[in-house]
């Protein structure tokens, strides 16, 4: 019985409730609809409150464009003082290196006239032919076996003078005496007879070292090293296990034998047993002036099939011209190498 009672009082009291919101809903209609002229009103105000967002909008877009334009101009300016900060350095790191290299070369130097006192020390003593000094394999046999550039004191047992040489002790078991090196470009290789004579360059740079000192260190039976490399980076080599030229009255004739390296086809067998031509002085086996042609002093044929006394081209190519420092057999007629060095030592030479 209770619990109908409170059954009743609440189904009552949830029928007064959706009365009243009836009511109301009423009431809010009518009312909307006494106010719907003023609508146009209100829109209006919302259309203006529109348009002044709009506005602040478009200001705050002018300002943030602006900002990032500076941002822009700032950071391309940094990047300006980063790569010219990272210029700098590489500017400082190449002097340090050149600074270590002008260190080093002092040294070796002062290295090689201690060495060159004790060897002009040691020339003071009674010689036989077995003891003289007069090339790099003799330096060699003497402990001295770095690398580098030797005064050779004179001997007048061997009637040699002094002579200034640059010594490979590392190549093939070292001892050699470098007789020519092309590896800067700045030396002209076309001079005359009496140059290519006495020699001519700088023995730590490019250099030709005679043909009378070269032919006096050949008055024993030698070995002749040919050693190259391209703007590649790549190297060959060409070795002769017989090697001499005459005196200067025979004009320094070539002749060589016993080919054998990794160069390709032999390309100095061409001017075996030739004379030595300069642009001042026409010994080849042609009707054109090879010396002219090619640039340079060498033992021209008719004309060439290697000159390695040719023009320093930079990068190999001289498409133009076959006047370059060329080695047939590994490039062509058609490609300057970038390094050659010419160097000898004596047949019964050891390590």
């Amino acid at each position: 019985m209770l619990r109908r009672t409170i059954f009743r009082f609440f189904s009552l009291g949830v029928s007064l409730a959706l009365l009243s919101f009836a009511q109301v809903g009423t009431q809010q209609a009518r009312v909307s609809r006494r106010r719907t002229p003023a609508a146009g009103g209100a829109n209006l105000l919302k259309h203006i409150s529109c348009c002044e967002d709009v506005k602040e909008l478009t200001v705050q877009m002018a300002n943030l464009t602006s900002m990032l334009a500076e941002l822009s101009k700032k950071q391309e300016a940094d990047w300006i003082n980063v790569v010219m900060q990272m210029m700098e350095l590489e500017n400082g790191h190449q002097q340090h290196e050149g600074r270590i290299t002008e260190v080093e070369g002092k040294y070796s130097e002062i290295h090689s006239r201690l060495e060159i006192m004790q060897l002009q020390a040691a020339q003071t003593l009674p010689q036989t032919s077995a003891d003289a000094i007069y090339d790099c394999s003799s330096l060699y046999s003497r402990t001295y076996k770095i690398s580098g550039v030797y005064k050779l004191p004179s001997d007048e047992f061997m009637g040699t003078p002094e002579l200034e040489v640059l010594c490979d002790m590392e190549t093939n078991g070292g001892g050699w005496t470098v007789i020519q090196r092309r590896k800067v470009g700045l030396t002209s290789f076309n001079r005359d007879w009496k140059q290519y004579k006495d020699g001519f360059g700088n023995i730590r740079g490019d250099f030709w070292l005679g043909n009378e000192h070269i032919f006096r260190l050949t008055r024993q039976p030698t070995v002749l090293r040919i050693d190259m490399e391209d703007w590649e980076g790549q190297t060959r080599y060409a070795e002769y296990n017989f090697f001499t030229i005459s005196n200067e009255m025979n004009s320094y004739k070539l002749f060589i034998a016993n080919y054998s390296g990794n160069a390709g086809r032999d390309s100095l067998r061409y001017h075996n047993n030739t004379n030595f031509s300069t642009k001042n002085r026409d010994n080849d086996k042609c009707v054109d002036d090879c010396a002219q042609f090619r640039k340079g002093g060498y033992w021209y044929n008719c004309c060439t099939d290697s000159n390695l006394n040719g023009v320093f081209y930079r990068y190999g190519d001289h498409n133009k011209n076959t006047d370059g420092i060329t080695w047939y057999g590994w490039h062509g007629s058609h490609y300057s190498l970038k390094r050659v060095e010419m160097k000898i030592r004596p047949q019964n030479f050891t390590p």
